[in-house]
């Protein structure tokens, strides 16, 4: 009997405690706050730098110095860099690569903002050098107006290069330089392009885009 009992006052304590548990207010629901610490990190390790927006909309233009490059004559974008083709190519396949920030000097740019310009146009350049099958590559920067740079943003220059394309190789750096000149003469007037249309920019950034996706 005295079993029984025993029994009976631990279920009767079981029944009491469930009722207490039941009766007891909802535990509140968490709210989760990633979001919110996301956004604080962020702001708080962002420098004074403003980079701009991963990928530009249709509406979007890229900006080389002053000057707004359509969306179309853009073939190869990351967060830091984009490269387009080229209004006045100095050779066939000749392109540019720039960040996407405007960057007046080389010096200017952030380590990562270096270290991905380089790194896109190790990407272009041997990806353009095997679709054309050239044999070597030109890369160069010409920083500052003394080294004949005229458009106030950096930009790589990538040329593939293929064998007697200039009777002496240095002559291709004169040769750019009167490049840089037109092509700050064409954007600056927005003259008629008798030799480059906008139709064929498109179209040749169009055929380099399909190598890239």
């Amino acid at each position: 009997m005295l079993k029984l009992q025993l029994l009976g006052n631990i279920g009767k304590g079981l029944v009491t405690t469930k009722s207490l548990f039941n009766n007891r207010n909802p535990r509140p629901k968490l709210h989760t706050c990633s979001r919110s610490i996301r956004s604080s990190s962020s702001s708080s390790s962002s420098s004074s730098v403003k980079f701009p927006k991963p990928m530009a909309s249709e509406e979007e233009n890229y900006m080389f110095g002053p000057y707004k490059i359509h969306l179309n004559e853009v073939f190869y974008s990351t967060k830091l860099s984009f490269a387009m083709v080229n209004l006045r190519p100095l050779v066939p396949v000749h392109v540019l690569v720039c960040p996407r920030r405007e960057v007046k000097r080389f010096v200017d740019l952030t380590s990562d903002e270096t270290s991905d310009l380089w790194l896109t146009a190790q990407k272009i350049g041997g990806t353009l050098e095997h679709h054309h099958k050239a044999s070597s590559l030109t890369f160069t920067i010409q920083d500052g107006p003394h080294a004949g740079q005229t458009v106030p943003h950096v930009h790589i220059h990538i040329l593939p290069r293929a064998a007697g394309d200039f009777e002496k190789n240095d002559e291709i750096y004169d040769a750019l330089d009167e490049k840089e000149k037109e092509l700050k003469q064409k954007l600056d007037l927005d003259k008629e392009r008798k030799d480059r249309s906008y139709e064929e920019m498109a179209q040749e950034a169009a055929e380099y885009r399909k190598l890239f996706s």
